[in-house]
Order: structure tokens, then sequence, then C-alpha cells
């Protein structure tokens, strides 16, 4: 006879949840590769993943570090 792990309630959640998550990104590669195929076929050349827009990187090297919430007790 066959023993089955007992598993607690949370756990098989937690498990469906992530064969959820595991079944999405398997059909979001599906759609992605589809999507290439087609641009291919067009003949708009090999796709690339995009750049982020420079607004974003220039603000990102400019941003001030967060002040540090202590900072008001520490006198």
């Amino acid at each position: 006879m066959t023993q089955r792990a007992a598993h607690a309630p949370q756990d098989f959640q937690k498990m469906c949840k992530q064969a959820e998550r595991d079944h999405e990104s398997k059909k979001l590669v599906v759609l992605i590769e589809r999507v290439k195929r087609q641009l291919q076929e067009r003949g708009t050349g090999p796709v690339t993943a995009p750049k982020p827009p420079m607004a974003v990187l220039i603000s990102g090297r400019m941003r001030a570090p967060a002040p540090s919430r202590s900072s008001i007790f520490e006198r």
C-alpha cells in the first residue's frame, strides 16, 4: 500500500498558487515566442527588448538618498 504525504492545507494552497504561476509563465513564454515569430515573418528584423526611457535612467542617478527616519531623534 502506498502512503501519501499529508500536506498541511496552507502548504497545499501555496503549491497550487505556485503551479498557477508556473503555468502562467509558460503561457507567457509561448505567447512571446509567437509574437517574435510573427514579427520576423513580417520582415521587421530581429526582436530585442526595449530600452528604458532616458528620463528614468537620469532620475535614478540624480535622486538624493532617502533621509534616515531616525535622524529626527539623533540630537
